[in-house]
């Protein structure tokens, strides 16, 4: 779970005594959903280091950048704020929004699963008062849902996660002029990727697949999170999490054969770090998913 105060634009925001938060709710995956109210304000984002990405729900056309004062907002309009970015916003009026921050190791994964990229190759394209009816729906009905039921929270966070592969699929590009310095080749990093995928209810240990790059531990440790965006084993358990998602909304077996199926030792265990990632147990996950 990402801590609140770890999200910059959050904090920003709560700073503001004109702003209100209506409700938050950490998702799991380290993805936050929040809604805010604010009126007549004055915001400032300095390079957070998460992607944020929010949606106009109501009013927001006295909303402008400083830099950009003819652009203004209005209700199912988008904003993309990159990690790293800087923007500077006047509110005029009153205007209610959600916000869905992300963290970059969140991205990094997107980034290798839907475009077959290093997180390194591309970047989350700043955008400001977009229109975007899927993702303005999205958000719509993400706001809907009571987060504070569990059943409900969890169809939150899979909006989320669509949101997120919707951005990712729209909205990153290649980063131009550059130069990637260490990391490993485009045909290990697939190499790696498709053997993981391959093997995952298997015990799969850094050696094994440092050897399949010939690189001793530690620099294949080096280099996979160069080219991943995170560490091996966190890359491994994100997609044996991503495999147990879908076996639970699709199938029917038992808790103890989906946790063989992705490579955890018993159910106890598989439950454990299900609940610790996604933020509720396997079963609850099942039974929200099929409502």
């Amino acid at each position: 779970m990402t801590p609140l105060d770890q999200l910059q634009v959050f904090q920003a925001m709560h700073a503001s005594p004109n702003a209100r938060l209506e409700h938050s709710a950490q998702l799991g995956d380290e993805l936050v959903a929040a809604l805010w109210n604010n009126r007549h304000d004055a915001r400032d984002y300095e390079a957070p280091s998460h992607h944020t990405l929010s949606c106009y729900i109501a009013g927001g056309t006295g909303t402008f950048r400083r830099d950009r004062p003819a652009a203004k907002g209005g209700p199912g309009k988008l904003c993309i704020l990159p990690a790293e970015h800087a923007s500077n916003w006047v509110i005029n009026g009153s205007i209610r929004l959600a916000h869905l921050y992300i963290s970059q190791s969140q991205f990094a994964l997107a980034c290798t699963r839907l475009l077959d990229r290093e997180p390194r190759e591309v970047q989350l394209h700043e955008a400001t008062f977009i229109d975007d009816p899927e993702q303005a729906l999205r958000f719509g009905r993400l706001i809907e849902l009571n987060w504070d039921e569990p059943g409900e929270r969890l169809l939150t966070s899979s909006l989320a996660h669509e949101i997120l592969d919707h951005a990712v699929l729209n909205q990153v590009g290649l980063r131009r002029g550059l130069r990637l310095k260490g990391g490993l080749a485009t045909h290990q990093r697939r190499h790696l990727a498709d053997y993981i995928e391959a093997h995952l209810e298997q015990a799969i240990s850094l050696g094994e697949l440092a050897l399949l790059c010939n690189l001793s531990h530690y620099h294949f440790a080096r280099m996979f999170r160069a080219s991943f965006g995170l560490p091996p084993h966190q890359y491994l358990l994100a997609r044996r999490l991503a495999r147990a998602r879908q076996l639970l909304r699709c199938g029917d077996g038992a808790l103890g054969e989906v946790a063989l199926a992705c490579g955890f030792a018993s159910a106890s265990h598989f439950s454990n770090r299900f609940r610790q990632v996604v933020g509720a147990t396997p079963g609850d996950y099942r039974l929200a998913m099929r409502r």
